[in-house]
């Protein structure tokens, strides 16, 4: 017979870090219908097949990742909470997953036509690297003999493997160009690193339970799996992005990031590259920072639920 089932008490929380991260995730909420993305049609229609095709398929790239982290990523996770306030977390991390994932189906539907949509699908569902990637985060998911490597197989998905995509909103926007588009991408990029942030702090804690070995051999796997998924992703970046020549700003970007996962899991950084190495348009356009946009208009990613005061009787008073 189970024990008694028991009540969340918020009231009682044991990792401030819990709260805290709630109601950071509960202040940014945001859905893309707010979003004016026809509003870009104009600077789309612009671009030239080549452009066109790499922008389609990175969002491809970049909702396949985001179906993995909702459908897999958090239900594998929430097998290791140490709190029940931590269950709440990943509970919202998991429905804004699919928010980042249905976005990328509003921005498809405004500017591509159905055949092309079907295209990008089709490509995403068998594309050899994209592919490689998605399996390699997805078997750690369900490999529930080892949770601390769920953990930094998420943070990895997170702070590394989703920035080869965005890079092209990153880029454009620097250049004035799908600004919609790429606040959806910066709404989504505030997100993540929230995520990521959280997901490393809670690997650090079960990570300090360890005993010396077991921490080494943790770390040991770590950096050969991070260097696997940039191998992979060094392949991916090439077949997306050569045909427009931004490979190797891509791979610059790529590296900065893979650092910063391995900083959110408490680990020195892999490989030599800094902020200062990357496109400087690209690092400006990461910056989640509010973009002041018009209430009415355009819902920024600095966008800000309006105050709520309860109802009383003299509102009735018509």
């Amino acid at each position: 017979m189970m024990d008694n089932y028991k009540a969340i008490n918020w009231n009682q929380i044991s990792d401030q870090i819990d709260k805290a991260t709630w109601e950071k995730l509960t202040e940014q909420f945001w859905l893309d219908t707010r979003i004016p993305i026809s509003n870009d049609l104009s600077d789309w229609r612009e671009l030239d097949e080549d452009h066109r095709w790499v922008v389609g398929h990175v969002f491809g790239g970049l909702t396949l990742l985001d179906t993995l982290q909702s459908q897999d990523g958090m239900a594998a996770l929430r097998k290791d909470i140490r709190t029940p306030h931590e269950n709440a977390v990943l509970n919202n991390i998991q429905f804004m997953e699919s928010v980042h994932a249905k976005s990328y189906s509003s921005i498809f539907e405004t500017l591509n036509t159905p055949t092309e949509i079907d295209e990008i699908f089709d490509w995403s569902d068998s594309e050899e690297f994209l592919q490689t990637k998605t399996k390699r985060i997805y078997t750690l998911y369900h490999d529930d003999e080892h949770p601390l490597k769920k953990k930094v197989s998420s943070v990895f998905l997170e702070t590394f493997l989703f920035y080869s995509g965005f890079f092209t909103p990153l880029y454009y926007l620097g250049h004035n160009k799908l600004n919609n588009v790429a606040e959806i991408i910066k709404l989504i990029l505030r997100d993540e690193s929230v995520h990521g942030t959280y997901i490393g702090y809670k690997f650090q804690l079960a990570m300090k339970e360890l005993s010396d070995n077991e921490q080494q051999d943790i770390k040991d796997w770590m950096f050969n799996f991070l260097y696997d998924l940039y191998d992979n992703e060094e392949q991916y970046v090439h077949k997306v992005y050569d045909q427009v020549g931004w490979s190797d700003e891509v791979l610059t970007f790529s590296r900065y990031n893979a650092n910063k996962a391995l900083m959110n899991l408490g680990q020195d950084p892999m490989f030599p590259d800094t902020e200062a190495d990357v496109n400087p348009i690209v690092m400006n356009g990461i910056s989640t920072g509010t973009s002041n946009h018009d209430f009415f208009s355009q819902v920024g990613n600095g966008y800000r639920l309006g105050n709520v005061e309860s109802m009383n009787d003299s509102d009735y008073d018509i």
